[in-house]
């Protein structure tokens, strides 16, 4: 069985995990790191997959601070309904008393054998003929230098001036370096990269911080790279808001995801 992407533990009780927080899944400068946010919803989705051993069928992350490396995250679950095939949950993810983020989810399965989507993957480049896509902090530290990332349509990275795109369309395959496993944590993971749309969508130098991130599992399939179709569906007032659709390579539309966000201009890269 693959590893997670990030190091959750278990406790003696089956309601409470703990994550030490390390570098490699935080991002910022290295002077000010902080937990990815994706990280957060896909640790939570794990801690209830793992005390209610049922899939997640959806969950929705709202984001209230940061978290720090070196600290320690503690993930209380809680489980106010269990029922036959379908559980709800909720976590809520803390460092001491200051709470980090609070996720509530549906998880579970019912027998049956309707299985279509109507939503069809766009055509794209394969990964292999798609050119790399570096993160705008251009730094081999930290989660987004353990993320593979091929730019199939759009601008990604720090170079997004004065060429908006005019569906505020941006077309990414994303893999994890490494031997991981495609599965809701880590869709959870490269769902949080629906900001990266922000600067190609406007034609700046822009992304920003995520106030929430909803992920909906509609059938994971084995498959080495992920097809990101990000919609940026509009800015205003400081605030944007965003959708990602994620394919298998096979075409097989595994998620949907969804997003807000504070909307942040990056003048250099030593800007958030």
């Amino acid at each position: 069985m693959a590893p997670l992407f990030f190091d959750l533990r278990p406790t003696h009780n089956p309601h409470r995990w703990f994550l030490p927080l390390t570098p490699d899944v935080c991002v910022g400068r290295p002077d000010e790191m902080f937990m990815f946010g994706g990280v957060g919803l896909a640790s939570a989705i794990a801690a209830m997959e793992g005390t209610t051993g049922r899939p997640v069928i959806w969950a929705t992350a709202q984001y209230l601070s940061y978290a720090k490396p070196p600290s320690i995250v503690d993930l209380d679950v809680w489980v106010p309904t269990a029922g036959k095939y379908n559980s709800q949950a909720r976590v809520i993810s803390h460092v001491g008393d200051k709470e980090i983020v609070t996720v509530n989810a549906a998880l579970g399965a019912r027998p049956s054998e309707l299985s279509q989507q109507w939503l069809t993957m766009p055509e794209a480049p394969p990964p292999e003929d798609c050119e790399p896509g570096e993160h705008w902090r251009q730094a081999g530290y930290g989660l987004h230098s353990r993320m593979d990332i091929r730019v199939a349509k759009g601008r990604y990275g720090f170079d997004r001036a004065g060429a908006p795109e005019p569906d505020g369309r941006l077309l990414l395959w994303i893999k994890p370096r490494g031997d991981f496993a495609i599965d809701a944590p880590m869709l959870a993971i490269i769902a949080d990269h629906v900001p990266s749309g922000i600067g190609n969508a406007l034609g700046k130098n822009a992304g920003g911080n995520s106030l929430d991130n909803t992920l909906r599992i509609r059938r994971i399939v084995p498959t080495e790279w992920v097809l990101c179709d990000i919609r940026i569906l509009g800015v205003h007032g400081g605030f944007g808001h965003g959708a990602m659709y994620l394919f298998a390579q096979d075409g097989e539309l595994m998620a949907t995801a969804s997003q807000s966000l504070i909307v942040r201009v990056r003048d250099s890269a030593e800007d958030r």
